[in-house]
């Protein structure tokens, strides 16, 4: 067996180190078109619903769009009254309109008589209060179903959006699941979370802001448009001038502003994955006095999300203002052609007063649409941050679960080759057996492939050559949970949930009843310091354990795993953080629990492994060594060496 002298670990992504994958922020969306396109996808399974949204924004915006024209008849008819009146205190009886408009040209006031040909009046008829009020009640009642409609739709588009978010958060967590050990050793977890909870947080308001009111908001272009027309095409025209200003200066705005919202989002994942670091190494900060340069760190961080986040708000928001300005203009342009076309009798006043209506009505969805330009580019920059995180690569499909007798535990490793790294070997051609009920040691100084050796027992990691037998079934040819429903494993760094530490026992158990959970933290040595808890095995644990101590997480996670009652057992430094009296009565313990099992220690205190039936020496992914503790002392190689640098009368003290 050969090994190449190589770092026996996978690359880590730790402080500093969290935009190792993905390389530094990119300054600007990789597809826009295609992250939108794909957004928008997301609405596809409730096809329905949309077309729901759809019909009532069509509804509410037919209505709130004949409004104004409503209005217009409206005015006319009040501005009828006020003439006719007028008309009849200074003509004859029975005078009729068109005898009215001839004699004021016959007296040279043309101006006049052209203004009063384009209004429907009756010499000596006032104000028709009737039709009037007709007119008012038919306005009132557009309106109020346009409002309903309106809040019909606003409530759909509530449950639509949650419905689109709630599957995506269940997609990046079945995602989640299904991802290698490799990403997770690649990107810190801050980023990781940051993807899964703040970017998804910003699509759900992406989508909840601009989803309904970009549907309503062209919908009415296009109503208020069809309107614009049919008073009058000229003035219809003239309102069209302004779109491709509008459309050309949102455009320009947006290329600034995008930029900054990507960089926005790629900063927020930096800074949530240094606090995420800092939080939960925070008694270490304090410990080796590096609060200022944490401090400093997060000040870092925080600067150029601010700065990223000013420039992106503040880019788009020059959005709505210059929107404004155009559709101001538009309006000066609206107001004096349309009393020009009033003065000569081409349109009515209430024609006209609809027509700036729409004017308004036109420009105001512009406004609208230009401005949720940067929402959309927030929304679509976050969206492609979640979509990195579904489309990166999987780790290898199980294949269908194999019939196998009762597990005895007899590990085989077949010429194992394995490398984090393509180009870099660390394990090459390692083959080692392990008998049913064994203990077998691993030692090795730091980064000699321990661990390692333990991640492709648990396929976290698949061998790149040889194999891996369990009863001489290839491990890879099992699914994932079948292979590790045989294992329990304690790790060298502890995990404890929020709950009681009666729950945190049982976690790997299917049922239990307390009497079981009772056994399992007797033979950990739990139970002593359980029971000088005010509420037992019912204490709760917060999520980050700090009611116990590291030693007390340990012990717990050990009893977990014999409760578990697996045929292979897997210790990975299970005991650093216990005291040495502790540790062996922990390691007497096991003894009584190892008969039928399978168990794999690994461990830097040489002494607590004294026992076991085979131990292994590794050195950069090779076995060295490999003996009991008396043929390995004996041979004087590089066991021994490592025994005589401890100190081991722990055991001596106890015995």
């Amino acid at each position: 067996m050969t090994a190449p002298r190589r770092p026996a670990g996978p690359p880590m992504g730790g402080p500093g180190r969290m935009m190792m994958a993905g390389g530094q922020p990119t300054e600007k969306l990789k597809d826009f078109k295609g992250s939108l396109r794909r957004l928008l996808g997301l609405l596809k399974p409730h096809r329905a619903k949309a077309a729901l949204v759809l019909a009532l924004g069509v509804t509410s915006v037919f209505l709130t769009v004949l409004g104004p024209r409503l209005l217009g008849h409206a005015t006319d008819i009040v501005f009828s009254g006020v003439v006719g009146k007028m008309i009849g205190n200074t003509a004859p009886p029975g005078t009729t309109k068109q005898q009215a408009v001839d004699a004021l040209r016959a007296r040279g006031e043309t101006n006049r008589a052209d203004l009063l040909s384009g209004i429907d009046f009756t010499p000596g008829v006032g104000i028709d209060f009737d039709r009037l009020m007709h007119i008012l009640a038919w306005v009132a009642l557009v309106y109020l179903f346009a409002s309903v409609f309106a809040a019909l739709q606003g409530r759909l588009v509530a449950t639509l959006v949650q419905l689109v978010v709630f599957r995506l958060r269940q997609d990046v967590s079945a995602k989640l699941a299904r991802l290698p050990l490799s990403y997770f050793d690649k990107q810190a977890r801050g980023e990781v979370l940051s993807r899964a909870t703040n970017d998804t947080d910003n699509i759900a308001q992406t989508l909840q802001q601009t989803f309904a009111q970009l549907i309503t908001a062209l919908l009415t272009i296009l109503g208020v448009l069809a309107m614009m027309f049919w008073i009058s095409p000229l003035l219809a025209l003239i309102a069209l001038v302004t779109v491709p200003v509008s459309i050309w200066v949102t455009t320009q705005i947006g290329k600034r502003s995008q930029p900054q919202f990507v960089k926005q989002w790629a900063t927020t994942g930096k800074l949530n994955g240094h606090i995420e670091e800092m939080f939960t190494g925070h008694s270490l900060v304090k410990v080796f006095g590096r609060q200022k340069e944490a401090a400093d760190t997060f000040a870092e961080h925080n600067q150029g999300l601010y700065q990223s986040a000013f420039r992106a708000q503040f880019v788009s928001g020059l959005i709505q203002p210059a929107m404004m300005f155009i559709g101001n203009l538009n309006y000066v342009l609206v107001a004096v052609v349309g009393g020009l076309r009033v003065a000569t009798g081409s349109l009515s006043l209430g024609d006209v007063q609809a027509f700036i209506q729409y004017s308004r009505q036109f420009s105001q969805p512009l406004t609208q649409v230009a401005s949720m330009a940067n929402l959309v580019q927030s929304g679509v920059a976050s969206a492609e941050r979640v979509f990195e995180l579904l489309d990166a690569d999987e780790q290898s499909s199980d294949p269908a679960p194999v019939e196998m007798p009762p597990v005895r535990g007899r590990v085989a490793f077949e010429n194992v080759a394995f490398r984090y790294v393509p180009d870099q070997p660390l394990i090459d051609d390692l083959s080692l057996v392990a008998e049913p009920g064994q203990t077998v040691a691993v030692v090795g100084p730091t980064g000699a492939g321990k661990t390692t050796l333990v991640n492709l027992l648990m396929r976290f990691y698949d061998v790149t050559g040889g194999r891996i037998t369990l009863d001489g079934v290839d491990i890879a040819t099992m699914p994932r949970e079948q292979l590790r429903e045989h294992m329990g494993m304690v790790l060298q760094d502890t995990w404890l949930f929020g709950g009681t530490i009666a729950e945190n026992i049982a976690y790997g158990a299917d049922s239990f009843v307390l009497e079981d959970v009772v056994r399992a933290a007797e033979a950990a040595h739990v139970d002593t310091f359980v029971r000088m808890l005010p509420d037992g095995y019912e204490t709760v644990i917060d999520e980050e354990g700090s009611n116990v101590s590291a030693g007390q997480k340990q012990l717990i996670t050990i009893a977990r795993a014999f409760l578990a009652e697996p045929s292979i057992l897997i210790l990975d430094e299970a005991t650093s953080s216990v005291d040495t009296r502790t540790e062996v009565l922990i390691q007497r313990a096991m003894n009584s629990l190892r008969t039928g099992r399978t168990s794999f220690v690994i461990a830097h205190r040489l002494s607590t492994i004294r026992d076991a039936d085979v131990i292994l020496v590794m050195d950069s992914g090779a076995i060295v060594e490999q003996g009991t503790h008396d043929e390995l002392m004996a041979a004087g190689g590089a066991y021994a060496r490592l025994y005589s640098a401890q100190f081991a009368q722990a055991t001596a003290e106890v015995d």
